[in-house]
């Protein structure tokens, strides 16, 4: 009779595990406990103020960015690859930090589940990573839907008063225009029934009729501002400069103009601090802002990698989804706030992926995986491989070093490993190598651990995209031709009055921050491998005054998720003594 090993799930293994306390994490930093703020006895904010201490060393940490080629709807195991990488690094002598985004209860409950990592390389508690953690992302709901409340107060009571009114209180009549309100209201939830919607219904004290609109609360821009801010005046600035409205001339609205920047940065103030966690095998993990990808800039917050940067050997900070999206970003965004740039970047693929990119038939989740993922087939992974080698060039146009991590599934073959390493160094790659930290945690990522080191060490430079003072389209037409492979990009008329305006009014020396699928490197996510042929249609471009970008919208990109048929939280439940089930 055959024996079948049972394989734990994400949650069994992290419930096994001996976490240290969480000043001993700290300690292994030599973070001051000053600077320490525990939340119990396994999770802890640092005080972002220990970058104004005359006591913190310059930045001195090896730098690591960890992006991906474009994934499945599965996902290809980027955060895990970060926590096997910092693991792996571990093991050959390093302190190395993790640096990762707070996951939003969104795809927690959704398709995707947590984003904590998974197997034996994730970070702990992986519950309270997954859900509310130390309430960031309450307060970023807290502060958004603030603000939009504060725009509807004011439509409503300027519709009942005369100007004169409220220039006996000292206040400026705005004359909010009810048909020009940028902001919607937030929920941390997938619902789609809250994307279009109509508020004020009911009598005239209930406010005024008008349509309006639920994101999910890391589209925010509040959420984009917490992972962009430096310090709590940087954070208090952008806030104010958030725009919520425009009057009845056109002229933009801001929460400064409302009064509501400062009570909005009281419900952030603590949440500007970025929490400390660890991996399964004790290395310090800094979870902080949870900004998508695909909306936003996808990074986690300048200020954690601000401090680990200085006071760790390495720092492996992950982008969202491939390299055309959250790594484009932090190059164009977030280097250029931070001021750190990479020593390498580790690109991470999948047979499984590649193969998708190959048009091998799709990958649904909830459905069974199609058998030629789960067996060998050289020629569909073949076909796939132009996917990598656009990564690839996407991550030397930078002037960054590439390191492929094949992340190991039990149905890839050797053969299929040999190819896809081949390619990544004909490619372009210093190196790649097949890692098993999933199955094995840090052993199964030493040898990922050792060419990340030598790629630091080799000599590198930096380059942006595109330079802050070119047009708005011409930044637009830099990223989607040098990174996308476009043919150019067709501006609807929309988009281009939009352009126009926004340079007009100063806004014209941004960066882009591009709205688009993340399963093609073009707009269209049924375009697998490296698409030719094609022109990137921007159908509108908005504004993030206080993030400080500009995002397009290219193809159909929702800030509102919807809840698939069978969706995660009916897995989860909750044990009579407090236990937590069905994470993952």
């Amino acid at each position: 009779m055959l024996v079948t090993k049972k394989i734990p799930s994400d949650i069994e293994i992290a419930q096994s595990a001996k976490p240290k306390p969480i000043g001993d994490i700290a300690a292994l930093l030599n973070i001051p406990s000053q600077y320490l703020e525990e939340y119990g006895k396994l999770k802890a904010k640092i005080d972002w103020r220990i970058l104004k201490a005359p006591f913190t060393p310059e930045p001195r940490a090896k730098y690591i960015n960890v992006t991906a080629i474009n994934p499945t709807p599965l996902g290809e195991g980027k955060t895990t690859t970060t926590v096997g990488l910092v693991q792996g690094l571990g093991l050959i002598g390093k302190n190395a930090v993790a640096a990762v985004r707070q996951p939003s209860m969104g795809p927690t409950f959704g398709i995707k589940g947590g984003a904590a990592g998974g197997g034996y390389s994730q970070i702990i508690p992986m519950e309270d990573f997954n859900l509310h953690l130390t309430g960031d992302v309450h307060a970023v709901q807290a502060a958004h839907n603030l603000a939009a409340a504060a725009v509807d107060a004011r439509i409503y009571h300027e519709s009942r008063w005369s100007p004169a009114y409220f220039e006996k209180q000292n206040l400026k009549f705005l004359e909010v225009d009810p048909y020009r309100v940028s902001i919607g209201r937030v929920v941390d939830m997938n619902d789609r029934a809250l994307r279009h919607i109509l508020i004020g219904l009911g009598a005239k004290a209930d406010g005024t009729l008008r349509e309006a609109r639920f994101d999910i609360a890391v589209a925010s821009e509040v959420m984009a501002i917490l992972a962009l801010a430096t310090d709590l005046a940087d954070l208090r600035a952008r806030l104010g400069r958030m725009i919520l409205a425009f009057d009845k001339k056109g002229k933009a609205l801001t929460a400064e103009d409302f009064g509501v920047a400062g009570a909005m940065t009281a419900l952030m103030k603590d949440a500007l601090k970025p929490n400390l966690m660890q991996t399964l095998e004790g290395q310090p993990a800094f979870v902080h802002a949870g900004p998508f990808a695909n909306i936003a800039h996808g990074n986690s917050s300048v200020i954690a990698d601000l401090i680990a940067s200085r006071y760790a050997d390495y720092v492996v900070t992950e982008s969202g989804f491939g390299a055309d999206m959250g790594m484009e970003k932090f190059f164009d965004i977030k280097c250029r706030v931070s001021g750190l740039t990479p020593d390498a970047v580790v690109l991470v693929a999948t047979v499984r992926a590649l193969k998708a990119h190959g048009n091998g038939p799709a990958v649904v989740p909830g459905k069974p995986l199609p058998s030629v993922y789960k067996e060998e087939n050289i020629e569909l992974l073949r076909a796939g491989l132009a996917n990598l080698r656009a990564h690839i060039n996407i991550i030397k146009r930078f002037g960054a070093k590439a390191v492929v991590a094949v992340n190991a599934f039990p149905s890839d073959t050797p053969a299929e490993w040999d190819l896809v390493k081949d390619e990544a160094v004909k490619a372009g790659a210093v190196d790649a190598v097949v890692t098993r930290h999933w199955e094995q945690g840090g052993e199964g990522a030493v040898a990922l651990a050792h060419a990340v080191e030598k790629a630091a060490e080799l000599p590198g430079e930096c380059n942006f995209l595109y330079e802050l003072d070119e047009s708005l389209s011409e930044k637009i037409t830099a990223v989607a031709q040098k990174v996308y492979g476009a043919d150019g990009v067709d501006f609807t008329k929309e988009a281009m009055d939009s352009l126009e305006w926004l340079e007009a009014h100063g806004y014209g020396g941004l960066p882009i921050c591009m709205a688009k699928t993340q399963y093609s490197l073009s707009h269209d996510p049924t375009l697998k491998g490296a698409p030719k042929g094609f022109r990137l249609p921007v159908r509108e471009a908005r504004l993030s005054a206080g993030a400080g970008f500009v995002y397009p919208l290219a193809g159909d990109i929702s800030t509102m998720p919807g809840l698939p048929s069978k969706p995660a939280f009916m897995g989860v439940d909750v044990s009579a003594d407090g236990e937590i089930s069905g994470l993952f």
